[in-house]
């Protein structure tokens, strides 16, 4: 015969998440372990953490501080907040969340907490059920719904360096905008953006801008035509490409005059020799800057008559 398994609320068993299910779980720690695949040995319960208390403190086979806090509801911010202050506060380096319903969203969030926290540090969302077989005894079924991982690490360390990267071309940006200034004022009002490739400043006219561009290891001035009609770029890109031999002899160099067909916006770059953003040696950025800046500046003085007569 076989017999019917049936889900059992949470508040038939333990009515009470202080005094009974953290009780309970004090004394039967050693299903929470096996169940979770966790090495983990109890320390104590309701640990005083100012005017709070963690639940549940035990130690992981590493000899690190691990904090248990228990939910018999849906998780809420005032729980997930109490996980991270007991963490931080405790100097522990293993969280674990037990509740009867994870939101998606707080999934989510031990995910992510997973892929920025130390390689040392480590959040686990637990979903608690429990069942029985016709008239037998309740019993908890612990799974682990997010933990850390693998993979999630590798995501984070991913994030990381694009993190690393996006604060590099933040200060690269700044550094060149704070030079530009003793040169010109054509972006005497304008703030680099971490995430952003280049920067923009207005040419005078609506539809036109200078931008300096830098990617990993290549750096240029544009003319960017991006008036709101293909037309209208096609067309001052057109007025300026007659003038194509004097501009260049007056900017000192050849220029690149990237014209595509079908595409919306156009340009007139200039490439620096020296690289970009990926330069090893932050001190050689200044060359670059400089190269720049004496590119955008000698631009801006070979396009200036011509700027004044397209529409």
């Amino acid at each position: 015969m076989v017999g019917k398994l049936a889900q059992v609320a949470l508040r038939e068993i333990w009515r009470h998440e202080a005094l009974d299910f953290t009780s309970w779980l004090a004394d039967n720690f050693d299903i929470l372990k096996e169940q979770l695949g966790l090495d983990l040995t109890f320390e104590q319960r309701e640990k005083a953490v100012g005017s709070f208390s963690a639940d549940i403190l035990a130690k992981d086979v590493a000899g690190r501080l691990v904090v248990i806090e228990n939910q018999l509801e849906r998780t809420d911010h005032d729980h997930l907040g109490k996980v991270l202050t007991y963490l931080a506060n405790l100097d522990a380096k293993v969280a674990i969340w037990i509740s009867s319903d994870p939101r998606p969203e707080h999934i989510t969030t031990i995910d992510y907490l997973n892929e920025i926290a130390p390689t040392d540090t480590e959040f686990y969302l637990i979903k608690l059920q429990a069942y029985k077989i016709g008239s037998s005894d309740p019993a908890p079924l612990f799974t682990i719904e997010a933990g850390p991982s693998v993979e999630r690490r590798a995501v984070g360390e991913t994030k990381k360096q694009l993190a690393d990267k996006d604060k590099r071309r933040y200060e690269f940006f700044e550094r060149l905008l704070e030079r530009c200034r003793y040169k010109t004022n054509l972006f005497s009002n304008i703030s680099p953006v971490g995430y952003q490739n280049w920067v923009n400043a207005g040419a005078g006219k609506s539809g036109l801008m200078w931008t300096f561009e830098a990617m990993e290891k290549s750096s240029r001035v544009d003319l960017f035509l991006c008036a709101t009609t293909a037309e209208v770029n096609q067309k001052r890109f057109e007025a300026l490409l007659a003038h194509k031999e004097e501009i260049e002899q007056r900017y000192g160099e050849p220029l690149l005059w990237e014209y595509k067909e079908g595409r919306k916006q156009q340009y007139l770059r200039s490439y620096s020799p020296l690289g970009g953003v990926g330069v090893a040696e932050e001190s050689k950025w200044e060359s670059i800057h400089n190269d720049l800046i004496d590119r955008l500046v000698r631009l801006e003085r070979a396009l200036r008559e011509f700027l004044r007569q397209i529409d």
